[in-house]
């Protein structure tokens, strides 16, 4: 979207649950045409509702910005750190991140009652991976307002990303061409190997970072299945739990009925025994009333 195209309006549509995506864009769009912005409608307009992979991540992005932000930034160093000097802390750095940040993801899909299957926590490890491959570069994906997953870079993009010097091309960007030998008539031959040997250098630099790439890669996608096959065991779990508590719940219902049906019969049986008693002592009046009677005839 453009600068003046109410970025926050925007934002606020990718923070929200995906089943309220939609409804929440198509609101945008019909409050900017009513204020007479029809570009800015155009651009809402064609914003697709992102896939659940690609909706956690950005929830990701905007819940636990600090962990994210701790992905990105390990990913720019080793993007820029040569074979030669990668240290295993930026690499266990990464791979934690990446790790805890898909498990937090399996959690955010369940509480959203999305079902974090292990195709979908895949997606979700390979858009953080290619977030923290392609890091702060030029035209590098916008992470918070993602529409669809993301595939790491492969090998070449790998070594085009890394920086052959610390200048920069003509128009801002970084460089990204490999350097190759001039041709002889126009150099020395000590200039050539030199050169040569820088290049190699680049692309062993880049062979090493596309290997760990993998590495980190292999590793959350294991984490993933293992957040994955948690979450079924979990709603399998929940579901055996919910069967149970309506078993017991229609048990206790009956066993209210049978109560209630109790007491009412009690109730009548008490009123029987009510009325007998009182038949009982009418009778003995009218025993004790003919006795007397009797003896007064008999008396005469």
């Amino acid at each position: 979207m453009s600068a003046s195209a109410a970025p926050d309006d925007v934002d606020a549509l990718f923070k929200l649950p995906l089943a309220e995506f939609t409804s929440a864009r198509n609101a945008l769009v019909a409050q900017l045409k009513k204020t007479g912005r029809q570009a800015e409608a155009s651009e809402a307009k064609a914003l697709p509702k992102p896939p659940a992979s690609a909706w956690v991540v950005n929830q990701l992005y905007w819940r636990h910005r600090e962990l994210f932000d701790r992905l990105i930034q390990t990913g720019e160093q080793l993007r820029r750190t040569r074979a030669a000097q990668l240290t295993g802390d930026v690499v266990t750095a990464r791979r934690e991140a990446l790790a805890e940040l898909t498990r937090i993801a399996a959690e955010i899909l369940r509480d959203g009652s999305h079902n974090a299957t292990r195709d979908l926590m895949r997606r979700v490890t390979s858009t953080l991976e290619a977030l923290s491959s392609y890091g702060s570069l030029p035209g590098a994906p916008a992470a918070g307002r993602l529409t669809d997953d993301l595939e790491p870079p492969g090998f070449e993009a790998v070594a085009g990303l890394l920086p052959t010097s610390q200048k920069q091309g003509t128009r801002g960007q970084i460089q990204t061409r490999l350097p190759h030998a001039e041709p002889a008539a126009k150099q020395t031959g000590t200039a050539a190997r030199r050169d040569e040997e820088q290049r190699k250098k680049l692309i062993a630099a880049a062979k090493a970072s596309a290997r760990e790439a993998e590495r980190t890669l292999n590793a959350a996608r294991k984490e993933a299945e293992r957040a994955a096959a948690k979450a079924e065991s979990t709603a399998k779990r929940t579901k055996e739990v919910e069967g149970e508590r309506a078993k017991i719940e229609k048990q206790l219902a009956r066993m209210a009925l049978e109560a209630k049906t109790a007491q009412a019969d009690a109730s009548q049986a008490a009123a029987n025994a009510n009325a007998a008693a009182l038949a009982v002592e009418s009778a003995e009046r009218a025993v004790e009333l003919a006795r007397q009677r009797l003896q007064r005839v008999t008396a005469n």
